[in-house]
């Protein structure tokens, strides 16, 4: 596990947090995919609409998790295809007057902020992945016109580094990095 180096002391559950590419083989319990699920239906929402919505399939379940596996650009597809859970969220864009809602996505985020923490604190990991084809999961999954899909989510127990190949391999083992804090957050302006 690569611990967070962090600047400023915050809490281990963020330290332990890591978007690792390799994942062991055993499944993810369906009670424990639901506690995550759980911990992400709690999260702050706009209005308290709760705009979250997951599509998900387990490895063992083939036929479904390889249409997850086909949304997939084809640079996530060699280690994302062995993770033991894949997972779709979408954000609901429109309150249900039609009105739009444009803290869908933010509101999802928190959400998926939530599913990754609780994912943590029970020994699991996830990897966040922009890298798919969002028309393709649109058709896929017979998505409505105001269900985004926003991301996808390869979740399972932590696997070895030397499972994968590179350029994969030599991500996994580089060290952990962020912007400093003077990078990110100002006060009352950002600089010119």
């Amino acid at each position: 596990m690569k611990h967070a180096p962090t600047t400023y002391p915050v809490h281990e559950i963020i330290r332990k947090r890591w978007s690792p590419r390799a994942f062991a083989s055993y499944p993810v319990a369906p009670e424990t995919l639901e506690q995550v699920f759980e911990a992400a239906s709690w999260a702050a929402s706009a209005m308290n609409e709760q705009p979250w919505r997951y599509i998900y399939a387990h490895h063992a379940d083939q036929e479904n998790f390889q249409k997850m596996v086909d949304c997939l650009m084809p640079g996530n597809q060699p280690w994302a295809k062995n993770a033991p859970v894949l997972i779709l969220a979408l954000a609901k864009t429109q309150y249900d007057n039609g009105t739009p809602n444009g803290a869908a996505l933010h509101d999802l985020g928190l959400a998926n902020g939530n599913l990754i923490l609780e994912a943590t604190a029970l020994g699991l990991h996830g990897h966040f992945m922009g890298g798919f084809d969002r028309t393709k999961a649109q058709e896929t999954f017979q998505l409505p016109e105001n269900l985004q899909p926003a991301v996808m989510i390869a979740l399972g127990y932590q696997g070895e580094a030397e499972q994968l190949e590179e350029p994969f391999l030599s991500r996994e083992k580089a060290p952990r990095q962020r912007k400093a804090i003077g990078e990110i957050a100002f006060h009352r302006q950002l600089p010119a």
